[in-house]
């Protein structure tokens, strides 16, 4: 199946996960940085992009990190009653607007540059960080800080705070003249609740 959609295909474009690089202790992640996944997930990623590029040499593959958007959230968990604010200090994750992933890839699609590339904002954040701000742009009380010891966490929780790294969006950049509408947290979530305003 794979094959033939490389055979007939204009170009192919993959969308990965920067959880390939597992924990890189809050280290710059880069295209060229070695790949070393510690979840079950991450080794599949690993395995599709190999794939890949096994089928179509000139593959893109663009390595996502967090995505939220509309729907999709802080604000959202926190209008649900759902937020948390687990704090393992040290610990950041960067991330990605929907609609800057979605310009990310156009502009990358149609300069005709193939290979890895990172697709995120300019910021990596403590998740609390951004859980305090939705809370702030909502006018209510952030919930409290949690020890990550204290918190009870799931398994699969726990696997999201078992990585940290910083993923560097330079290359995409060079590439292609692409920048954020969104270059951190702060201004994809005020632009989120701006248009629920609306």
């Amino acid at each position: 199946m794979l094959g033939e959609v490389a055979d007939e295909a204009a170009s192919v474009t993959y969308l990965s996960t920067t959880g390939v690089y597992g924990d890189l202790r809050g280290g710059w992640a880069f295209e060229d940085t070695p790949v070393a996944p510690r979840t079950e997930r991450a080794k599949l990623r690993v395995a599709a992009e190999r794939a890949w590029r096994d089928l179509y040499p000139n593959v893109r593959i663009v390595r996502l990190p967090g995505i939220y958007g509309p729907g999709r959230s802080a604000l959202d968990r926190i209008s649900a009653g759902q937020a948390r604010r687990v704090v393992k200090p040290g610990q950041v994750y960067s991330r990605a607007h929907v609609d800057d992933i979605a310009g990310g890839l156009k502009a990358l699609m149609t300069s005709g540059h193939t290979g890895v590339f990172h697709l995120s904002d300019d910021e990596a954040a403590p998740p609390q960080d951004v859980t305090g701000f939705a809370a702030d742009l909502l006018g209510v009380q952030p919930p409290p800080c949690i020890a990550i010891e204290a918190a009870g966490l799931s398994p699969m929780a726990k696997s999201f705070y078992g990585e940290c790294k910083r993923v560097s969006n330079a290359k995409l950049k060079a590439a292609t003249g692409w920048r954020p509408k969104y270059p951190s947290y702060r201004e994809g979530l005020s632009a989120i609740l701006d248009s629920e305003n609306r």
